[in-house]
């Protein structure tokens, strides 16, 4: 045999040669091992990235509701002590913007008002975290309600 002449003390048997070759290589349930846990972990990236979007996006909410109000209280102080509709208010001289819009749906968000007040109201995605129960600013004590909203301070 030629491997006994490039070794002279060893002998090879065939067996012994086809072991070897065969034995190279993962197996079916060492790679279907990995796959799952590549699968659990990419499962876990995904979902705390959705929750940090959600997040993102309700802190986008009570910045825009809050710069509502800012806007609101400055047409207040310049218009003799009146508020008006919404619509009017978002001049540009106080919302540059205009009315901002949900960053979500894209759709504005719940604002009434009159010659005395205003109410306006962002869903908070979470369920949570928001500062009353519903859209006409009927506040709740802490972070428990699903709406964020702001209502005139004068």
């Amino acid at each position: 045999m030629i491997f006994n002449k490039l070794l002279p003390n060893t002998v090879f048997h065939r067996s012994q040669i086809s072991q070897r070759t065969s034995q190279s290589g993962f197996t079916l349930l060492e790679l279907l091992v990995v796959v799952s846990i590549i699968g659990i972990l990419i499962a876990l990236i995904a979902a705390g990235f959705s929750t940090a979007q959600s997040r993102g996006r309700d802190a986008r909410r009570r910045g825009d509701i809050k710069s509502m109000q800012s806007g609101f209280e400055q047409y207040y102080a310049v218009n003799n002590g009146s508020y008006n509709t919404c619509v009017l208010m978002a001049t540009a001289a106080y919302l540059p913007a205009g009315l901002p819009l949900d960053p979500q749906t894209g759709t504005a968000y719940s604002c009434t008002g009159s010659a005395t007040t205003y109410c306006t109201c962002g869903l908070m995605e979470g369920g949570s975290g928001g500062n009353a129960s519903n859209s006409t600013c009927t506040f709740v004590s802490g972070a428990s309600g699903t709406y964020f909203c702001a209502q005139a301070l004068q």
